[in-house]
C-alpha cells in the first residue's frame, strides 16, 4: 500500500512558456516576480510515478494507493488520526503486507503508525536503503549499505516490535524488552564502529590507488546524473565494459573505472557512479563517501540527463543540489542530453541548436549517436596534461620512440630525411616531454 502526503497549497509546476514569461519580466524590471519558488517544483503526479518506480525496483507489487493533502504534518502520525484509521481499514481489506510512505518518518511517527496499522510501515529512506542492499555486489558496497541501514535504525529501535516494552515506573515493572533494547543498541554501536573502521581502510586503499594513478598523469572523468538517466548505457557504449544496464532505479551501485582513449590519443579514466534522486537520504551521502570521492577527485564531470523526460529541469536541479553538497560545482561540467532517439525530429533540431550556444551535447548512448563529438568535447575540457604540438627530429634507429609517439599522439606531418624522421606531433605534454631531447629546436 502506497501513501503519498502533500503539504501546503497544491501548486502545479510552471510550464516552459510561463517560466520564459517570468524570466522576461524579471529582465525588464529587475524585480523578482511575486510567485518566487525555492528549488524545483515537481507535480504530485510525477512524484507519485517516481515513487512507483522505486517500489518496482524493490520488487514489490502495489495493492493500492492513498494521497493525503494537509496544511502541515501531524507530529504524531504525519497523516492525522482520522486518516490513519481509514488507512488501517483499507490496508486490511487489501491484505497489504507493508505500507510504504513517500516521506521520511520520525522515530515517534514510525512507532505510532506501527501501533495503529495492521502491517509493517516503511518510509522513503528505508525503501531506498532496501533497494541499495539488493543491488550492492562488491564488499565495499555492502559495507556502505549496512552502515547507512544501521545509522537509520539506531534512533528508531525504541518500541519497535511487541517484545521491546518500555521501562515501567515502579518496582517489578522492568520488562524484558528494555534489556533487549539496550543489548541491541550496544551491538549496533559496536558494529557501527567496526564498519567505519573497515570503510576507512577501504578509503585508504582507494587513496593509495589514486596516488599511484596520479603519479602517471591520467585524469579521471566521472559520469553523474539522476537515476535511470542512462549513465551505465553510456559507460558501456564508450568502454565496451558490459556493466549492468537496467531501467530499474539504482541498478548501478558499485563504482566502475575503466581507461579509454580520446581522439587526441590521450588516455583518461571514465568512472560510472551511483545515480542521484529527489530527497536522497543524507545517511547515504555520508556512507558512500568513499565511492563519491571519485566524483570529488574527477577533473571533468559529465552530467547525463534524460532529455526525453518532462522533468529534465527538475532532475537537473536535484543533481546540482547533491553536487553542491559534495562541493564540486566549481569543476568543469558537460551537460549530456541523452536519449535523443526518443524525441521527434523537430525537437532534436532544437536541441542541436541549443548545444551550439550552451555547454551541452545531444546524444543517444543506446543508438551510439553523438559519441565521437562527446569525446572530442571532453578532450577540450581537460586541463591536466594538456595537448601540445611540437616538432621532432628522430633517428630511424630509435624505433621504440617512434612507436610510442605513433601510439600515444597524433602525427600531423612526417618526412624522412636520410636517417632522420622529421615529425610534427600533437599529444599529451607528459608523453612529448619524455622525448624533449629529440625536439627540433633542442640544442
Amino acid at each position: 500500500m502506497l501513501v503519498s502526503v502533500e503539504f501546503g497549497a497544491h501548486r502545479k509546476p510552471l510550464s516552459r512558456v510561463a517560466a520564459l514569461a517570468r524570466g522576461a519580466a524579471l529582465s525588464m524590471d529587475g524585480a523578482p516576480p511575486e510567485d518566487t519558488r525555492d528549488g524545483p517544483v515537481i507535480s504530485s503526479e510525477s512524484s507519485q510515478e517516481e515513487f512507483r518506480e522505486l517500489v518496482a525496483s524493490a520488487g514489490a507489487s502495489i495493492a493500492g494507493e492513498i494521497v493525503q493533502r494537509r496544511p502541515k504534518a501531524d507530529p504524531a502520525t504525519l497523516l492525522g488520526s482520522g486518516k490513519v484509521d481509514e488507512l488501517s481499514g483499507i490496508a486490511a481489506s487489501a491484505n497489504a503486507s507493508v505500507i510504504l510512505f513517500d516521506h521520511d518518518l520520525s522515530p515517534t511517527q514510525l512507532r505510532n503508525l506501527e501501533e495503529a496499522l495492521p502491517c509493517r510501515v516503511v518510509d522513503r529512506t528505508q525503501l531506498i536503503l532496501d533497494i541499495f542492499a539488493r543491488h550492492a555486489r562488491t564488499r565495499e558496497g555492502q559495507l556502505q549499505v549496512e552502515l547507512a541501514q544501521l545509522e537509520y535504525m539506531l534512533p528508531r529501535l525504541t518500541g519497535r516490535g511487541k517484545s521491546m516494552s518500555q521501562l515501567g515506573g515502579g518496582i517489578g515493572t522492568r520488562g524484558p524488552g528494555e534489556t533487549q533494547l539496550e543489548t541491541d543498541r550496544r551491538r549496533i554501536q559496536r558494529r557501527l564502529m567496526q564498519l567505519r573502521g573497515e570503510l576507512e581502510s577501504v578509503r585508504r586503499i582507494r587513496s593509495q590507488q589514486r596516488q599511484r594513478r596520479e603519479s602517471v598523469p591520467v585524469p579521471t572523468v566521472a559520469l553523474v546524473g539522476y537515476t535511470n538517466a542512462g549513465k551505465s548505457t553510456l559507460f558501456n557504449t564508450i568502454t565496451k565494459a558490459g556493466v549492468l544496464e537496467s531501467a530499474r532505479m539504482f541498478a548501478t551501485l558499485d563504482p566502475k573505472l575503466k581507461a579509454i582513449q580520446l581522439p587526441s590519443r590521450r588516455k583518461v579514466l571514465l568512472s560510472d557512479t551511483v545515480g542521484f534522486i529527489r530527497n536522497l537520504p543524507h545517511t547515504l551521502i555520508t556512507s558512500f563517501r568513499a565511492t563519491l570521492e571519485e566524483v570529488q577527485k574527477a577533473e571533468v564531470l559529465l552530467h547525463v540527463q534524460d532529455c526525453s523526460s518532462p522533468l529534465q529541469d527538475e532532475h537537473k536541479a536535484e543533481v546540482e543540489k547533491v553536487l553542491g553538497e559534495l562541493d564540486v560545482l566549481h569543476k568543469p561540467r558537460i551537460e549530456i542530453l541523452n536519449k535523443i532517439d526518443l524525441l521527434p525530429p523537430h525537437e532534436r533540431e532544437v536541441l542541436a541548436k541549443r548545444a551550439q550556444t550552451t555547454h551541452s551535447i545531444p546524444i543517444s548512448a543506446k543508438e551510439n549517436l553523438g559519441i565521437d563529438q562527446l569525446l572530442a568535447l571532453v578532450d577540450k575540457e581537460l586541463v591536466q596534461d594538456p595537448i601540445i604540438e611540437q616538432d621532432f627530429r628522430i633517428p630511424q634507429s630509435e624505433g621504440e620512440v617512434l612507436a610510442a609517439l605513433g601510439a600515444g599522439a597524433v602525427i600531423r606531418e612526417r618526412e624522412f630525411m636520410g636517417n632522420l624522421v622529421r615529425m610534427t606531433v600533437a599529444g599529451p605534454a607528459s608523453l612529448l616531454g619524455r622525448y624533449r631531447r629529440f625536439r627540433r629546436n633542442a640544442e
